[in-house]
């Protein structure tokens, strides 16, 4: 049994976007790289369709990988979420108490990621350590160097 993911409206759409580009784009693309490969000949001894063959399993696997996953989605009403505590979608700023780095960060679902922008997994170790957290606590998060302690500074959407 799968495991329910949390999802921004933004975040859901994306990966639907994807999933159809798959489906629509990609699939017809290895069908015919799977056709070109067996009008060459003798299949026995045809490396160009076994890797046509495998490529087109791959892309089936991600294919139910991804509706797996849509199945299981869930979309979070943003305008129901407690803003006393750190929740997914929660916008949290943070201070690291050994070189007073100050650094705000979104949570979101792991397929949401992206560091750059300043969105961090619920999944990743501060992720973790962050949820359930209210403004004023320290957060300790065991990262693979030792404890780093978080000020939790503020707490937002």
């Amino acid at each position: 049994m799968s495991k329910v993911s949390y999802y921004t409206a933004e975040g859901l759409k994306k990966l639907r976007e994807e999933l159809n580009k798959l489906k629509d784009i990609e699939r017809p693309k290895a069908s015919q790289a799977i056709a070109e490969a067996r009008d060459k000949g003798d299949l026995s001894e045809n490396a160009e369709y076994d890797a046509a063959k495998e490529a087109q399993g791959m892309l089936e696997m991600k294919i139910s990988k991804m509706e797996d996953t849509l199945a299981n989605a869930r979309v979070i009403d943003e305008s129901q979420l407690d803003t006393s505590k750190v929740l997914a979608l929660s916008i949290v700023k943070i201070k690291n108490q050994t070189n007073g780095m100050e650094m705000t960060y979104t949570l979101v679902a792991e397929s949401e990621a992206d560091l750059a922008s300043g969105k961090i997994s619920v999944n990743s170790p501060i992720g973790k350590g962050l949820l359930g957290k209210s403004v004023g606590d320290v957060a300790k998060i065991q990262v693979p160097n030792g404890i780093i302690k978080f000020d939790i500074l503020e707490i937002s959407r």
